[in-house]
């Protein structure tokens, strides 16, 4: 059983940077897909981006392309988001997830999920 628990939401303005991170306990994080997805009210969970076991491979969504990275530390089992450049539409609940065998993008296919960290971007 993978426990992960994400940190770093805030209210942050418009153009600014914020910084999430997600620890992992009870697993060995580096056989996992790591993934980030992200849920504004009234709307359906939205991929974000994703990395593979040993960093190689990263994946982002449409919306968040060319400013948010993901990266991860599998020493310390963390994974991180970097988000730049914020505008008001990423506002939204975001959320860690981990998968053994998950393709980047399908939310389905994770196998665990973290509690959520709010993140608001005022206008």
């Amino acid at each position: 059983q993978v426990l992960l628990v994400e940190s770093g939401g805030a209210l942050v303005q418009a153009g600014d940077s914020l910084k999430l991170s997600c620890a992992a306990s009870g697993g060995i994080l580096s056989r996992y897909i790591m993934g980030w997805f992200r849920q504004a009210p009234g709307k359906e969970r939205e991929f974000v981006a994703a990395i593979n076991w040993y960093a190689y491979n990263t994946n982002y969504g449409d919306a968040v392309q060319g400013r948010f990275t993901i990266s991860r530390d599998n020493a310390k089992n963390m994974v991180y988001l970097q988000m730049n450049s914020l505008k008001p539409e990423d506002t939204a609940v975001y959320y860690c997830a981990a998968g053994a065998s998950a393709r980047a993008w399908a939310s389905n296919e994770y196998d665990y999920w973290g509690q959520g960290t709010q993140v608001t971007v005022s206008s």
